[in-house]
């Protein structure tokens, strides 16, 4: 009922850009926190940054001064602008969020919330 779909990632050389996106679709009544999470190969996933509904946000000490997440509200998407990165910086990266879905059960509106992952998008810095 809900997707959540990661693009923008592709390979880079070590110093370079990347702004990967998060498109949410599906029966959504709202969008809480979203956020960004990575794995790197054989390493466990990290989470990155977040994000509230009401924009405010959070990172992990080892991306801050260098990523900014951001999302609007009105397309349901969320973005991450990762500038300055590092061949450590490699791996996949996931978005996840807190989604309150609608659902018609009987002819009663249900509201339902819960965390959706999407499936990645891998990110490769080069040195």
């Amino acid at each position: 009922q809900v997707q959540l779909v990661e693009s923008g990632g592709g390979l880079v050389q070590a110093g370079g850009s990347l702004r990967l996106s998060c498109a949410a679709s599906g029966r959504i009544f709202s969008i809480n926190a979203m956020g960004w999470y990575r794995q790197a190969p054989g390493k466990q996933r990290e989470w990155v940054a977040a994000i509230t509904s009401g924009g405010s946000t959070n990172y992990v000490d080892f991306v801050k001064d260098r990523f900014t997440i951001s999302r609007d509200n009105a397309k349901n998407t969320m973005y991450l602008q990762m500038n300055s990165l590092k061949p450590e910086d490699t791996a996949v990266y996931y978005c996840k969020a807190e989604i309150t879905t609608t659902q018609v059960l009987g002819g009663l509106i249900h509201h339902r919330g819960m965390d959706y992952w999407g499936k990645g998008t891998l990110v490769t810095v080069s040195s």
